[in-house]
């Protein structure tokens, strides 16, 4: 008989996030995978935002900028405070 250690339990922000089935699975590989998974998942994010723009026309292209605001925005703060 032999012990085995089990991994720690992850938090439940990551379950959720990694439980969505798209996005999950890219976030998945992002932040477990080799080195190179990342330039896939952004390679998919892009390819995925190209696909909505093609199928939804200026807004497709438009929206997904629009929510990045925020995102850039407390990007911009957190890097301001150091």
């Amino acid at each position: 008989m032999t012990t085995t250690d089990m991994p720690g339990r992850q938090p439940l922000w990551q379950r959720l996030l990694f439980a969505i089935p798209l996005f999950g699975w890219l976030a998945h590989d992002a932040a477990r995978g080799k080195p190179e998974d990342l330039g896939y998942t952004a390679a998919a994010l892009v390819s995925m935002w190209g696909c909505s723009a093609l199928l939804f026309g200026l807004p497709g292209l438009y929206l997904p900028a629009l929510a990045m605001v925020p995102v850039m925005f407390l990007i911009l703060v957190l890097i301001s405070n150091g």
